[in-house]
């Protein structure tokens, strides 16, 4: 997504998810990073790092990293691309 203009509507929900990763619950937290995957922009990377770094359930923990990775082979190609 990064190098395409968001609309304003794209921008809020990447904004919404980003604060779900706060959530207490390891669930919503989890949720969050899959519907982030999805919206493939890479201003997510800073928070899913973090999330990587001090979050305490592991399986947040892997899925962050593996979030991380996929939007970032995915902007890298794109960026390729252009």
């Amino acid at each position: 997504m990064r190098g395409l203009i968001l609309t304003s509507n794209q921008k809020k929900l990447i904004q919404y998810h980003l604060a779900r990763l706060k959530d207490r619950r390891p669930e919503a937290r989890l949720e969050a990073i899959n519907e982030l995957t999805e919206l493939g922009d890479r201003d997510a990377l800073p928070a899913l790092q973090a999330l990587f770094e001090t979050d305490p359930d592991i399986s947040v923990r892997r899925a962050a990293q593996h979030a991380g990775r996929l939007i970032y082979l995915r902007t890298l190609k794109s960026s390729e691309g252009e």
